[in-house]
């Protein structure tokens, strides 16, 4: 077999082996203790930034903190879905991905240049109103085809938390009636995927090509697991798994909510289940 042909096997076994009984009792202890506060879904995750780091970007969200403020402020899903939301309705696109940008970086300090840089590019505003569309349109899959490569230093760690919010905002558009975890198709919706998630996939992957006594399980798994630069179709594979591994747990009796698989992408993120360990 090839390594691509062991690639696709070993995404195959995934898609049959989700979460292991080991990572479904961790994650149990996890929503009834700290995580409690997700049971009904991640909008209250917050993070920390310091608004006057961002002094030099523009356009700025009206519905974050002045500047001027020097010292530490908070900003949560919910409020970063809101203010994506009155973005985009305003066709303000660059505003729509400051406001995603700026909770996905937190306090980190290289963040500013590197988004200022982003903003300055010629392509950045088409590109992203293009993927709204196509959001809209085809799904989260064919928007992250498009926006892979799109913006020059806009990768998808960061380019999938814009698409992630984007469809937040749908989720309002069309009130309480939607399905929160897939769109009109029944495709999941979009989620966040970056290096500390894709790191737990490839933690599982290894583990799973190594039971089914794949050939170079760990080398495989590296490489569709890697670091950055997933393609559309491995991005794709995340969405089906973390959808399918979310009604996993919601079937559990652990009270994990069935429609909320960002609730899983955080939970990924925070490292409460170690697939390695």
């Amino acid at each position: 077999m090839g390594r691509q042909d062991l690639a696709d096997a070993l995404d195959d076994e995934l898609g049959k082996r989700l979460l292991p009984p080991t990572a479904v009792r961790a994650l149990g202890r996890w929503l009834a203790g700290s995580g409690a506060q997700y049971v009904t879904g991640a909008g209250g995750h917050a993070v920390e930034y310091v608004p006057a780091h961002w002094s030099g970007i523009e356009p700025w969200p009206v519905e974050l903190p002045e500047r001027s403020r020097t010292g530490t402020a908070r900003i949560s899903r919910d409020q970063v879905a809101a203010s994506t939301h009155g973005a985009t309705e305003r066709s303000q696109w660059s505003e729509a991905l400051v406001a995603s940008y700026v909770w996905g970086q937190g306090r980190t300090g290289y963040g500013p240049h590197r988004l200022k840089e982003i903003l300055a590019e010629p392509t950045v505003d088409d590109a992203l109103a293009s993927a709204d569309a196509t959001l809209r349109r085809e799904g989260a899959v064919a928007a992250y085809r498009g926006l892979r490569g799109a913006v020059k230093g806009l990768g998808p760690a960061f380019f999938t938390k814009f698409l992630y919010f984007v469809d937040q905002g749908h989720v309002l558009d069309q009130g309480c009636s939607l399905n929160l975890s897939t769109d009109a198709s029944g495709a999941p919706r979009a989620l966040i995927l970056d290096q500390r998630v894709a790191r737990v996939m490839r933690a599982h992957a290894a583990r799973v090509g190594a039971d089914m006594a794949l050939a170079s399980a760990s080398e495989v798994a590296a490489w569709i697991w890697s670091d950055s630069g997933w393609t559309s179709h491995r991005y794709g594979v995340y969405l089906g798994w973390i959808h399918s591994a979310t009604e996993q747990l919601a079937a559990a009796g652990i009270g994990w909510p069935g429609s909320r698989p960002e609730v899983l992408e955080l939970a990924l993120f925070d490292g409460v289940w170690n697939p390695a360990s």
